[in-house]
């Protein structure tokens, strides 16, 4: 996949994986090349297990909220995982090695809020190799815009249109500018757009299943056709939009002066239908300055049987010929993209919500052991 310009990244952390070297692993073996987190990758590692309760009992004299704990507990972790991907940082010259952390769903809304948690987060942890993870919404993309323009790398997540992905695109580029104009290093600087892939399938095939039950005979077969198309012809028309926005004169003048583009990265491509190839959200969109970033069943999945072609490139207009279909049948992609952003949000508030519900849990119950024990 490296040869068809595109790294592999892993949608997932635990201090266990960190601890028992599967995360050094699967640099080695397996060639992954960054990490990404979020609110419910957390939740899950905080609960299972007591992997974080001996870091949990030191900082209970010190700390007296779930959120500050948490946010402990998390800088831990990104910080270790960023020192096991530094070699991968300093031989791809800054290019690769990325270990995300996103700043708090509760902020999804907040622009000056946002901006506070990217510094802290960025400041704290003190590694080039971090990347903090900003949401696609309309009160995100100033803060994309002032964060990049700190010299800070960004992540941004829930990209669902078109329409996000060209903000993205251009907060990055203006954020570049930015730093350009109050004499900071471009080439230091790194970020991608995570464009969000098996989610858009998943409501649109529901969509299509509506319609097909009212349809008759030669309508359902035009519908069924559709089924399982949308969130790869989504993301080749995001890639079509990409090689026109970092090939265009603004940002090649950045270019010159040592800016990276800002990879599309997908992410979403487990396959939530088991009807479709477990790997297929992967084998088609691979290509130059990209990012895959996989949950552990898929790095398995494809590892075994996934074929390496680039593909991000190819039948495009087939991809907008797939997408002008839906319209034409009623289904509005803006409608459905809107939707999942805001279910992406409302879910990830409360994986955050549960996880510092789980903290806190875990806080007052050490805490009393650790008075019992005194």
């Amino acid at each position: 996949m490296l040869k068809e310009g595109q790294s592999v990244w892993y949608d997932n952390i635990a201090r266990g994986l960190i601890k028992d070297g599967s995360i050094q692993k699967l640099i080695d073996e397996s060639g992954v090349r960054g990490v990404t987190s979020n609110p419910t990758i957390f939740e899950k590692a905080i609960s299972a297990g007591d992997d974080y309760d001996a870091q949990i009992k030191e900082l209970i004299a010190t700390t007296s909220s779930a959120d500050e704990v948490f946010a402990q507990l998390a800088i831990t972790d990104i910080g270790n995982t960023a020192d096991l991907f530094r070699p991968v940082y300093d031989s791809s010259n800054g290019g690769d090695g990325f270990v995300s952390i996103e700043v708090s769903p509760t902020l999804a809304n907040d622009t000056a809020g946002t901006i506070r948690d990217a510094h802290y987060f960025y400041e704290t942890i003190n590694r080039p190799n971090v990347m903090i993870k900003i949401p696609a919404t309309p009160e995100g993309l100033p803060a994309i815009t002032e964060v990049i323009g700190a010299g800070i790398n960004v992540n941004v997540t829930l990209i669902f249109s078109l329409e996000a992905y060209k903000d993205v695109a251009n907060a990055y580029i203006a954020g570049l500018e930015k730093l350009d104009a109050n004499g900071g290093d471009l080439s230091k600087v790194a970020s991608v757009a995570s464009f969000f892939v098996s989610r858009v399938d998943t409501l649109v095939d529901k969509l299509l299943d509506g319609k097909i039950a009212e349809a008759d005979d030669a309508k359902k077969a035009e519908l069924e056709a559709l089924k399982g198309k949308a969130g790869i012809a989504n993301s080749k028309l995001a890639y079509e939009l990409f090689q026109g926005i970092f090939g265009s004169e603004r940002f090649q003048k950045l270019a010159a002066k040592g800016a990276k583009p800002q990879r599309v990265l997908w992410a979403s491509t487990s396959t939530k239908n088991p009807k479709y190839r477990d790997v297929m959200y992967v084998e088609e969109l691979i290509g130059p300055e990209t990012v895959d970033t996989m949950p552990p069943a898929t790095v398995i999945a494809f590892g075994d049987h996934g074929v390496v072609a680039r593909t991000v490139d190819k039948d495009v207009d087939q991809a907008h010929a797939a997408i002008d279909a839906l319209e034409a049948n009623g289904i509005s992609m803006k409608a459905v993209t809107d939707q999942l952003l805001a279910e992406g949000v409302k879910s990830f508030s409360e994986s955050f919500a549960k996880m510092l519900e789980g903290v806190e849990g875990k806080r007052l119950k050490l805490q009393k052991e650790l008075e019992v024990a005194r």
